[in-house]
């Protein structure tokens, strides 16, 4: 077998399950991947899908191409590092992982400055609370709120962001400045969690205990951070976000410091386009 390509698009349906998923995977349209799809399938002399309305399946008796696909990808991603490692450029893409705040509020003007010292840089961002593997390859970078545990991970803690009670400028905020946190607790102004507890936890380990009443309720944080710059209620936010955002502290004696880690696989990290966006997001969030 010559033609990576119709490897690639052959793994890519695996872990898929679909067409138009392994496509989208892969950067192609539909078409050209089922022509890929069906051009193995001619090479081989096989169907290599069990096609059904749930999507496609492989052949079980075909379980052993697997490993060699496997192997073949292991390769080509093999000579891909040694050639960039090679010459040396910064250049080609990086998919970063990051909680949603982090990504659409943190990320976005360093990623622009990455960009403006190395054009060649593309970026993919994955914006998920959840742990993405690195291992399996979800992200080349992550940015976690929870200390990484695989081996094989190069691991940098940076400074813990700090996050307190803000208000937006107006009458909550006003209201908010007059109180201590049992008032704030009992006020009906807080922003809080819908069905998620993460937010009351973290309260409990403080010593604070959790309000039953809130203005709003929701488990998305940008909602959250949007009804806080709305005025809505008092919420907590990254405190780098709120003075640029011009919002008011509330109970700043409350303070709490959220831990913060850059994680990279130690294969992929040799890489040069990986290295600089690392160390770039290392230097950055550790001045947060």
């Amino acid at each position: 077998m010559r033609n990576w390509d119709l490897v690639a698009a052959y793994l890519a349906v695996c872990r898929t399950g679909s067409l138009s998923g392994a496509a989208r995977a892969l950067g192609l349209s539909q078409p050209t991947l089922r022509r890929q799809v069906e051009d193995l399938e001619r090479l081989v002399g096989a169907a290599l899908f069990l096609r059904s309305v749930s999507g496609l399946q492989p052949v079980p008796e075909t379980g052993a191409l697997m490993d060699e696909a496997l192997a073949m990808e292991a390769a080509a991603e093999a000579f891909s590092r040694l050639a960039a490692s090679q010459t040396g450029a910064p250049v080609g893409r990086v998919r970063i992982s990051a909680p949603q705040v982090f990504a659409i509020e943190i990320l976005p003007p360093l990623l622009v400055a990455l960009r403006g010292d190395w054009p060649g840089l593309e970026f993919e961002v994955s914006v998920t609370n959840a742990v993405e593997d690195l291992l399996r390859k979800d992200a080349d970078i992550a940015v976690r709120l929870v200390q990484p545990t695989q081996t094989a991970l190069v691991v940098r803690k940076v400074a813990p962001v700090r996050l307190g009670f803000y208000a937006a400028p107006g009458p909550v905020a006003e209201a908010g400045q007059q109180m201590d946190y049992a008032a704030l607790r009992d006020s009906g102004l807080m922003i809080g969690q819908d069905r998620l507890r993460s937010i009351d936890l973290a309260l409990q380990q403080a010593n604070l205990p959790p309000p039953d009443r809130c203005a709003l309720r929701t488990d998305d944080d940008l909602a959250q951070l949007a009804a806080i710059r709305a005025g809505m209620g008092i919420g907590i936010c990254q405190a780098g976000i709120a003075r640029r955002d011009g919002l008011v502290p509330v109970c700043p004696e409350l303070a709490l410091d959220l831990p913060v880690w850059i994680a990279a696989h130690q294969d992929q990290i040799r890489l040069p386009r990986l290295r600089v966006v690392f160390d770039r997001l290392v230097a950055a969030l550790s001045r947060l």
